[in-house]
């Protein structure tokens, strides 16, 4: 079995705050595409609730989450977030993974 750990983030703008969410969460792709150990990073709009985005995360391994949180852009997002969203986050490990 794999050792890939997925991270899916659901975020909920607050009032008023959309658009700087958005802003907030397009500057954290590039940047944590190109993370060694980052196998995957999108970023998905909810159709019926547009000030809602999830966040789609694959990484090889623990080692490479860990890296991701320690990273300078992970940290800005950190700083911001609580300010500009409610958020879910889950980290999950394969159970049945194709």
């Amino acid at each position: 079995m794999t050792s890939h750990i997925k991270i899916v983030a659901v975020l909920t703008a607050r009032t008023g705050k959309a658009d700087a969410l958005r802003h907030l969460l397009d500057g954290m792709i590039a940047p944590s595409r190109s993370e060694p150990g980052n196998l995957r990073y999108d970023l998905w709009t909810d159709q019926a609730e547009p000030d809602r985005f999830v966040l789609d995360e694959l990484y090889e391994d623990a080692d490479a989450v860990a890296a991701h949180r320690a990273s300078p852009h992970f940290q800005t997002y950190l700083a911001a977030i609580n300010d500009l969203a409610e958020r879910s986050a889950f980290t999950l490990a394969p159970a049945a993974v194709a």
